[in-house]
């Protein structure tokens, strides 16, 4: 089992790995003076968690100002033991949760490839370019500072560009978006449903945002 807590702005606090539950109270004895509000994401994979040892994790988390605590888990007894406890509990496959984490980890990284759906919710950010194999759902947002390739549907909000370029691009094999951004200009997604012969890209033009097939050259 890991634990990422984190500041409500965001700032990662600890990403910290837990094998001992009965040991838990130096780990968190550090956060005891910290003010403002907390999250703790706990990912368990492949492990049974019982009702009682989450209560008692939960007591611990409790008196570090935790105000959102969530579980990720591919064990179904685990996410029982969380739900009975009222702790918001999400069933994931092992492969969607390993993604999850990896994102957390590798947030100094520049580019990003997540593999697996963006479930409504779900928010993923790159420091460069952003390659999603899976489809990005209604309610999720996906953010680059640079590109972002959706290696299936994008229903939901994309930004690129985010800080600025406006030479940053937005492709995906389906492209029908709630909303799309680059740099600072946003458009509502089209109306119409995209031809699902080829994918499409979404470029600034003269501070407009324009789709158009994305197509590879064969340069032979």
């Amino acid at each position: 089992m890991e634990i990422i807590l984190s500041s409500t702005k965001g700032k990662y606090l600890e990403i910290c790995s837990m094998f001992d539950l009965d040991n838990i109270h130096e780990t968190f004895k550090q956060f005891s003076s910290i003010k403002e509000p907390l999250e703790a994401k706990i990912f368990a994979i492949n492990e049974s968690i019982s009702s009682h040892q989450l209560s008692k994790l939960k007591n611990h988390l409790d008196k570090i100002n935790i105000n959102s605590l969530v579980i990720y888990s591919n064990n179904r007894d685990t996410i029982l033991s969380g739900k009975s406890l009222k702790i918001d509990s999400t069933f994931y496959k092992e492969r969607e949760i390993k993604n999850k984490l990896l994102l957390f980890k590798s947030k100094d990284k520049d580019d990003v490839l997540y593999k697996g759906t963006v479930r409504s919710g779900d928010r993923i950010s790159s420091n460069g370019n952003l390659c999603i194999i899976g489809d990005v759902n209604p309610g999720a947002i996906v953010s680059a500072k640079k590109n972002i390739y959706v290696w299936g549907k994008l229903l939901g909000i994309a930004f690129a560009g985010k800080t600025g370029n406006k030479n940053a691009s937005i492709a995906s094999l389906y492209l029908k978006p709630l909303q799309l951004r680059i740099a600072d200009v946003i458009a509502i997604g089209p109306k119409d449903k995209p031809n699902n012969y080829y994918p499409e890209i979404a470029v600034l033009d003269k501070q407009t945002i324009i789709i158009k097939p994305h197509l590879i050259e064969n340069k032979n």
